[in-house]
């Protein structure tokens, strides 16, 4: 009883902050909630006895991801008004897809025979059994090629993100090594000299 009480309070926060992703207006905040989203996705991880994709989602995803999902949103200069007015023209196929969702998660959870049987807990395991060494042994054996080109994606991401945040545009600051070597004194000091003043 316990755990589906903890699984249906994650799984609403989970739902309402993936509505606050996209309904955000701000984009941090939208980052925020899908912060949000995470650290609820790994409580729900737990409750399957699934720790190390928990603390892999933590991690990873929250605590470096996000973070330089939010140092993006905040270096690109993004027009939030110019992105808001196509806006409307989505909000019908949104529906649509919204409504087909939800008819899906319905549906399963009315057939109890589609997927799986949200009323019973997860089976228990045996005492010494570790998941991380089951998943570790499936992803260095199996699908180890599959890792490295994930890997080779998540790079061409990070070098794509830092190539936009490098762009040439008007009022962006940017370092001159040359001339902050080549400085002389002489053109950043300027002494004056001036008569004392008498006390009065």
């Amino acid at each position: 009883m316990l755990v589906e009480i903890l699984f249906y309070s994650f799984a609403t926060i989970v739902v309402l902050a993936g509505a606050g992703v996209i309904m955000a207006r701000n984009p941090v905040h939208a980052a925020l909630s899908l912060v949000l989203c995470f650290l609820t996705s790994a409580v729900l991880w737990m409750l399957i006895e699934a720790e190390f994709l928990a603390i892999v989602l933590v991690l990873v995803y929250v605590g470096a991801v996000m973070v330089l999902f939010l140092f993006v949103v905040m270096m690109l200069d993004i027009n939030i008004e110019e992105m808001r007015r196509g806006f409307r023209r989505y909000v019908v196929p949104g529906a649509v897809i919204t409504a087909m969702l939800v008819a899906e998660i319905v549906g399963v959870i009315v057939q109890r025979r589609l997927g799986l049987d949200v009323t019973r807990g997860a089976v228990p395991l045996p005492p010494g059994y570790s998941n991380a060494t089951d998943l570790g042994i499936a992803l260095f054996t199996r699908y180890a090629y599959a890792i490295e080109i994930a890997a080779m994606l998540l790079l061409v991401a990070i070098i794509a993100a830092i190539s936009l945040t490098m762009r040439r545009r008007r009022g962006l600051k940017v370092q001159d090594i040359a001339a902050q070597v080549g400085v002389r004194a002489s053109d950043r000091l300027r002494v004056v000299k001036m008569d004392a003043e008498p006390r009065q």
